[in-house]
């Protein structure tokens, strides 16, 4: 054999032992890639089932909440019928309990603090999200608004007995009403103020995520910024702001120590604004220590089963209504 043949043969095996060595390589690449994108794998599929179990964790809480306040309804239930809702009585002595006086107390000081929040609300929206999104100034605005959030239902409750319902009161001997001070228009005023962060938040979050090129396009049509907030921004992110003041609305009706300080208290229908009255969550806070009949405590325990169920109702029709604008 010579030596050229020799030198092929060396070429021929250290190629062999080098093809030999790239395919165990790749081979070990193989594996570590299929390990990792298991391991990724199982780590979603954990993921998805803690997602999916905490799902329904809070679905048998929601149910069990509603179990709970159905069964401990049922003395109240049979001894009194479907009057309970609409009886405009409320006499624990004489066991008479009708709930409208505050099923109407609860609607008038929720709506009525939406109708006055929903300007703040939008407007501080429109001005965080669109004229001052950075800066000191927006930031300090932003920091401001949710700490209105922070700031417990007590404190609220306090300002509106020291320095709100003096001036209600001053208001109210200019028009010639009843100066109680306390009442339905006093709670509703903290209820507003106490509800602007949630709308103005996430209305300002769905307002920087209009895209830029519908504005840019607007503006190149020479719109104003008032043509362009009215006609792209409100139209795009109007089921984000619904959705806001749904939340709003949602916190509005289940608020009870700042209602319970300003509302005056009373089982009597309110008959305007001005006058004294109750909410729901405020008569089972105020009565419920006190309730040592079985059917005054059902009848309290149904007043927050009605509560529940008012909730549901007015979520499910903003549901649908923030269907049917996204649909549009």
């Amino acid at each position: 054999m010579d030596s050229t043949t020799m030198e092929k043969d060396k070429l021929t095996l250290s190629e062999v032992s080098l093809g030999v060595i790239d395919s165990v390589k790749t081979s070990v690449n193989v594996k570590q890639k299929v390990k990792r994108l298991y391991r990724q794998i199982r780590t979603e599929n954990i993921f998805k089932k803690m997602l999916v179990i905490m799902g329904l964790i809070m679905i048998i809480l929601v149910i069990g909440i509603l179990l709970t306040l159905i069964v401990e309804s049922i003395p109240s239930i049979k001894a009194l019928g479907a009057k309970y809702l609409w009886g405009k009585t409320w006499d624990p002595v004489q066991d008479v309990y009708g709930a409208y006086p505050f099923l109407l107390g609860t609607l008038l000081t929720s709506f009525l603090a939406l109708i006055i929040s929903v300007p703040f609300s939008i407007a501080v929206a429109i001005f965080l999200g669109e004229y001052y999104p950075k800066g000191w100034l927006p930031d300090f605005l932003k920091n401001t608004v949710e700490l209105i959030a922070a700031v417990p239902s007590v404190i609220y409750g306090f300002w509106g007995l020291a320095v709100l319902v003096p001036i209600v009161r001053s208001f109210e001997t200019k028009i010639g009403v009843d100066p109680f001070g306390v009442g339905i228009f006093s709670s509703s005023l903290i209820l507003a103020v106490m509800i602007i962060p949630y709308a103005a938040s996430l209305g300002r979050s769905v307002i920087q995520m209009v895209p830029s090129s519908l504005k840019e396009a607007a503006y190149s049509l020479g719109a104003t910024r008032w043509e362009v907030i009215k006609s792209v921004i409100i139209p795009y992110t109007k089921s984000g702001l619904f959705a806001g003041i749904l939340l709003s609305l949602g916190r509005a009706l289940g608020e009870t120590m700042a209602v319970t300080m300003v509302i005056g208290n009373t089982s009597i229908i309110p008959k305007n604004i001005f006058a004294p009255g109750n909410t729901m969550a405020s008569v089972i806070a105020n009565e419920f220590t006190e309730a040592d009949k079985p059917v005054y405590l059902s009848a309290l325990i149904e007043l927050g089963l009605v509560l529940f169920l008012v909730t549901v109702v007015i979520n499910m029709i903003g549901k649908r209504v923030i269907s049917k604008f996204t649909n549009e």
